[in-house]
């Protein structure tokens, strides 16, 4: 039983938890600006009565301007009813925040450009680790000549390093962003409190872009324990 588990684990549930990994990341990475505006954001700044009226427990009758920020650009929207206008894509962005009352705290700046660059270096190695574990793991289905070349030693060593370094790489940069937003988000709502009822009521947070983000490592984390341990097992055998 737990051989065939192993096996499974290996040959199946790997692969596609790979795969779901890279495609959680992508999403992530490009939204809101390019997928998904106004549905998947890591930052978000809503209209809402939680911080300027205390009082009323629900938090959602106001209506007014949203922003929606990614790690490549940010959305948004004059008030609920209007349509979702998105600025280009691009590794250095400067978020548009014109939507928001001249009252409104000026605080959200978008991380430095190197952080977003980190995180399409690491996509790529995600990427590139994806194929080869999956032709590794079914490298016997491959016919002779390519599965003798992908159970070579060097190709399963590449393989491990390539998915450690995308791992190491893209969880790092994203959790350099979550900070840096999470600072923004923390500011933004203590400069609304100190406003009192007068402040616009708008409210900062950290949104489900980040959740997207935790599960795809999750998942990478899988294949990637997988590929370490068969390094492992053949560096043993040497």
């Amino acid at each position: 039983m737990i051989t065939g588990l192993t096996k499974f684990i290996n040959l199946y549930l790997a692969p596609v938890l790979s795969l779901t990994s890279v495609a959680l990341i992508i999403l992530a990475y490009f939204a809101p600006s390019l997928v998904f505006p106004a549905k998947v954001a890591l930052l978000t700044v809503i209209p809402s009565t939680s911080l300027t009226q205390p009082t009323d427990t629900s938090g959602v009758d106001a209506d007014g301007p949203s922003v929606f920020l990614g790690a490549l650009g940010s959305c948004s929207r004059p008030n609920d009813g209007a349509a979702v206008t998105c600025q280009p894509a691009t590794v250095s962005p400067q978020y548009d925040l014109s939507v928001l009352p001249s009252s409104a705290p000026m605080l959200l700046n978008a991380p430095t450009a190197t952080t977003p660059v980190f995180i399409a270096i690491a996509l790529g190695f995600a990427i590139i680790f994806f194929f080869l574990f999956t032709l590794t793991a079914f490298r016997n289905q491959l016919g002779e000549k390519l599965s003798g070349t992908m159970d070579k030693p060097e190709v399963q060593r590449a393989t491990a390093w390539i998915g450690l370094l995308g791992f190491m790489i893209g969880f790092t940069s994203f959790l350099v962003i979550r900070m840096w937003f999470g600072k923004a988000v923390e500011d933004f709502n203590d400069a609304i409190l100190q406003g009192g009822q007068s402040a616009p009521a708008l409210v900062a947070a950290t949104s489900n872009g980040f959740v997207m983000v935790y599960v795809a490592y999750a998942f990478y984390a899988v294949p990637l324990v997988s590929s370490l341990s068969k390094l492992h097992v053949m560096s043993g055998k040497a």
